[in-house]
């Protein structure tokens, strides 16, 4: 009997096409039930969530313009036309939170995006080939990885400038060795597993091995070791943007507002209060929802 496929000249029928978003919604469905299935993750997903709600409504939520000043509410309490209260220049502290959360919530992604990649292609190669290809490639890595993270940061960006672009390379530059690591050792373990050793057999080359049997076989922790580095990143940028090398002014920066405000903490503490606040909040989140899929994940192995 002719498949469905080849019953249209190897165009798939319409069945086909059902069963094939039949199994796409499973595997959601799937992967949705372990993160229901952890308070902890759901827990921490609300709180990632509700600042991503944040960042997308922000010209909503806030009542001025972020870099708007009002020179006769100087520090001032919150009230009700600056429900946050304003800062040392009299910019409103909710509208400042609101468009920063869409600044650390698009550079950190980017970030640890960068990193996963470079970090990934790196661990494949020296963990699958192997000999002098693994001792070089390691041995720059730990070089990378002796030098202090916040020395490697003001290195970087001192010598580039700070702007958004140069935070991602900075923090690429130093979170990739992290990765590269991991892939590593999961490519250690996976490359000596039967499939593996099948498409070596079949004559596949060394790419099609790494990207299509092992990679994806390492893909569970790489995801949830991500969702970590996106809180560690958050807190990269927070340290850069105090120190005066993230976002030039008078870009909204949770960092660069709490290095503003400390000078006024004893008058105006609150102006420290509400971006260190954000700041734990989102990255407390991003640790609780990793930690709650990794346990579900080891249940489920």
């Amino acid at each position: 009997m002719a498949s469905s496929v080849e019953a249209h000249g190897g165009a798939p029928t319409p069945e086909a096409r059902r069963d094939a978003r039949t199994r796409r919604w499973q595997r959601f469905w799937d992967g949705a039930s372990v993160i229901l299935g952890s308070r902890v993750a759901v827990i921490g997903l609300s709180m990632v969530l509700f600042w991503v709600a944040v960042a997308i409504v922000a010209p909503v939520i806030s009542p001025h313009n972020p870099t708007a000043q009002d020179s006769s509410y100087i520090n001032g309490g919150p009230s009700a036309e600056y429900p946050l209260g304003t800062d040392h220049m009299g910019r409103d502290i909710l509208s400042r939170l609101a468009y920063g959360s869409r600044t650390i919530l698009i550079l950190a992604p980017l970030s640890v995006l960068a990193s996963v990649i470079v970090g990934t292609f790196l661990g494949l190669v020296g963990g699958y080939f192997g000999g002098i290809v693994d001792e070089v490639v390691m041995r720059i890595l730990d070089a990378i990885m002796a030098f202090p993270t916040i020395l490697l940061y003001l290195i970087i960006i001192s010598a580039l400038g700070p702007s958004p672009l140069n935070v991602v390379i900075a923090i690429t530059f130093v979170g990739a060795p992290g990765v590269a690591r991991l892939v590593r050792s999961l490519t250690l373990d996976i490359r000596s597993r039967d499939y593996v050793r099948a498409a070596e057999t079949r004559g596949e080359n060394p790419l099609y091995i790494m990207f299509v049997e092992i990679l994806p076989n390492a893909r569970g922790p790489l995801i949830i070791d991500a969702m970590l580095r996106v809180g560690y990143a958050i807190f990269s940028i927070g340290t850069l943007g105090f120190l005066g090398l993230g976002l030039p002014p008078p870009t909204p920066d949770w960092g660069g507002m709490i290095s503003e405000a400390r000078k006024y903490i004893w008058t105006s503490p609150l102006n420290v209060l509400w971006p260190a606040l954000a700041i734990s909040s989102l990255v407390v989140g991003l640790n609780l929802f990793a930690d709650g899929l990794r346990e579900e994940s080891t249940r489920y192995q």
